[in-house]
């Protein structure tokens, strides 16, 4: 799906989504727990990759992490800036990060893929490896599945994975799974994240 789109898509609910979403309370406690502990492995600056309202990048910021926010919606950005002026937040693709070579310590991607065609998400992968230091990682949250699905998410259409294909794409972009969680929980479409590894 073309980045206009979800642009388009996500500025139109930009409000509403924040209200729902965009404080860390809304977060499952799980997760909360699963991100913590791999902000806790990180060394060196890391970027909050389609960072929404800025919920994540200012968690992320309390566990005492060097945290900079990029999002593609230019509402979720003017939001953030405005809830969290300490932190730095600007409009950018996940496609384009904008770092320099190896310069990250951490990435995070917390539902930020789900809407990349599956042939798109390999190129967005090397992008996130290139401004990865060596030892550096990727924490990546997404919708899990049987196959590769795509379904009418709320926002725009958005794809689930199975744990096995998306882990597969991390390695072949010159990463190594770390750490999964999967949870499923009433109501809503199983979760799953995964942390993977840049080679030193």
């Amino acid at each position: 799906m073309s980045e206009s789109i979800v642009e388009v898509a996500y500025s139109l609910r930009a409000a509403g989504y924040t209200t729902l979403f965009g404080s860390i309370e809304a977060a499952h406690p799980a997760d909360r727990r699963f991100v913590a502990e791999w902000a806790a492995t990180v060394d060196g600056p890391v970027i909050d990759a389609g960072c929404g309202p800025g919920h994540w990048t200012k968690y992320l910021t309390d566990q005492g992490l060097d945290v900079e926010g990029i999002d593609l919606v230019p509402a979720f950005i003017s939001h953030a800036r405005a809830q969290f002026p300490d932190i730095p937040f600007r409009v950018a693709s996940v496609r384009d990060i904008g770092a320099a070579d190896e310069s990250l310590g951490g990435i995070l991607a917390w539902y930020s893929l789900i809407h990349l065609e599956p042939d798109d998400v390999p190129g967005v992968l090397a992008e996130m490896v290139r401004c990865l230091r060596p030892g550096g990682s990727l924490l990546a949250g997404f919708f899990e599945s049987a196959e590769i699905e795509q379904f009418p998410h709320q926002v725009a259409p958005a794809y689930s994975w199975p744990v096995q294909e998306f882990t597969r794409l991390l390695e072949d972009a010159g990463l190594t799974a770390a750490a999964v969680e999967t949870r499923t929980d009433p109501g809503h479409r199983p979760h799953a994240a995964i942390i993977a590894r840049r080679s030193v």
